[in-house]
């Protein structure tokens, strides 16, 4: 069985990842949602960012995995996880287990797909664009944040376009709103 492509940001009820000044952090996870983020990353094996989304997240590159609670299990996916990351600007890839990209390759990344034992997991706005133009996201699971940001970086740009089916939902005692979407083909 083919991997599953999965596009899980963390977004504002208005539809940002980030504010104008790129600060994100309004959608930081409480410890419930946290521990229910972990669960969903288990079977993921690689992460496909774009620059801004892999330049936030090398930070737990450098967090201790050995402690414990969320922070520490977030870690310990996370460096165990291959990391591509897609982008024209940035000079080099600064983690381990991680590979630079100058450009999305659709086939490529289909050919990745097809052949992973893991799933694979999406960041970022404008890549996710790309991938879900490619037709090739599986899934959506959207961590809804009860806060308006008013503007900022979307969580996807103009002209993307899928018909979605409703698998699950959760809210959270901090309000927060689960939805995870099966993409129908």
């Amino acid at each position: 069985m083919a991997a599953k492509l999965i596009f899980a940001p963390l977004m504002s009820l208005d539809g940002y990842i980030a504010d104008e000044n790129g600060r994100f952090h309004w959608a930081l996870p409480a410890p419930e949602v946290h521990a229910f983020l972990n669960e969903l990353l288990r079977p993921v094996g690689t992460y496909l960012y774009g620059r801004r989304l892999y330049e936030a997240m090398r930070v737990w590159e450098e967090i201790d995995p050995d402690q414990s609670g969320v922070m520490g299990e977030f870690a310990r996916l996370w460096q165990a996880a291959d990391k591509i990351v897609y982008s024209r600007t940035l000079p080099a890839a600064t983690t381990a287990r991680t590979r630079l990209e100058r450009g999305f390759d659709p086939e490529a990344v289909a050919r990745m797909k097809a052949t992973a034992e893991r799933d694979l997991l999406l960041g970022g706005g404008n890549l996710a664009g790309q991938v879900f133009r490619a037709g090739l996201v599986d899934e959506c699971r959207l961590f809804i944040s009860p806060v308006l940001i008013g503007g900022g970086f979307r969580f996807l740009p103009d002209g993307v376009r899928a018909a979605l089916e409703l698998v699950d939902q959760r809210r959270f005692g901090n309000g927060v709103v689960y939805l995870h979407y099966r993409v129908r083909r």
